[in-house]
């Protein structure tokens, strides 16, 4: 009998549902909402399969890829990340992890695949991760494991064309304070080489020149406008000054094609100002890319 009940029930409220007379305007909102969330669902089913495809791809590349480990503590890792341009691709040759008691380090390492072909700058990128590595590892064996100490290495592509692609590294170390320094590679698809600023200057010393003045001239600039503002120039000890470029500095290009020149914490200003960047104006260096 109480299931005839909540079965009587449910016809007339459903009946009485049935009676309600919706306004055309919210009806019609209501069918845009539908149709919306079906195209939504639509891409999302078109995002699953692409993810899929790009999945598979990135397995068959790992194929071509021998992972070295770096320590014992390594944890090996394969990971797709965007694809650049159509030529180009990123992706993370080896991610090493690590906890003993209070001291820890993480470092992903990038390589780059050309046309399917592993570049020479792969063996440049994976050498300087060995370094943080190592680095990492010097610490705990000097204090025994019983050191505080953060190691925490990442990546991201800044600039690509269709001749160059840019991987920037920063990598924060934590001691008593921390530190951030800034490493960027600037990878020439069509030999497979990092190229320094000095080479992509084209040897220029006098461009080379022009690109300091016109960095000290911002770091003036900066300073006159705001008090906190501080960098390493003109100060009562010269000898710690910036005094200019020597065409080994970190740089890439911007989307506009701009020079960026990087430091990282401590190079060119005080610890606070953190890792600094000067964007070189096209009047000062001309279209370099």
């Amino acid at each position: 009998m109480e299931e005839w009940r909540k079965e009587f029930i449910k016809q007339e409220l459903k009946k009485q549902y049935d009676q309600i007379t919706v306004p055309e305007e919210a009806k019609k909102r209501l069918e845009e909402g539908i149709r919306m969330a079906k195209e939504e669902k639509r891409k999302q089913g078109r995002i699953v399969k692409l993810r899929r495809t790009a999945g598979t791809a990135a397995a068959a590349a790992a194929a071509f890829i021998v992972l070295v480990n770096v320590s014992p503590t390594a944890a090996q890792a394969m990971e797709k990340l965007p694809v650049i341009g159509t030529i180009a691709k990123v992706v993370t040759f080896n991610t090493f992890e690590d906890q003993n008691g209070k001291m820890e380090a993480k470092v992903d390492i990038p390589q780059i695949q050309v046309d399917g072909e592993q570049p020479e700058a792969n063996k440049e990128i994976e050498d300087y991760g060995r370094e943080l590595i190592s680095k990492y590892e010097q610490e705990v064996r000097d204090s025994q494991g019983d050191g505080n100490y953060a190691l925490d290495s990442t990546y991201d592509v800044v600039f690509e064309n269709d001749k160059y692609v840019s991987i920037r590294i920063r990598t924060t170390e934590i001691m008593a304070s921390g530190t951030e320094y800034v490493k960027i590679f600037n990878v020439d698809k069509s030999t497979g080489k990092t190229v320094e600023l000095m080479d992509m200057l084209g040897g220029d010393k006098e461009l080379l020149e022009k690109i300091s003045e016109n960095i000290m001239q911002q770091m003036e600039d900066q300073m006159a406008a705001d008090s906190n503002v501080i960098y390493f120039i003109h100060s009562e000890m010269p000898e710690t000054d910036f005094k200019g470029l020597n065409g080994e500095e970190s740089y890439y290009f911007n989307q506009n094609g701009e020079l960026v020149i990087a430091f990282g914490e401590y190079e060119v200003a005080p610890g606070y100002m953190g890792a600094v960047e000067f964007t070189i104006p096209k009047t000062v260096t001309g279209d370099l890319v």
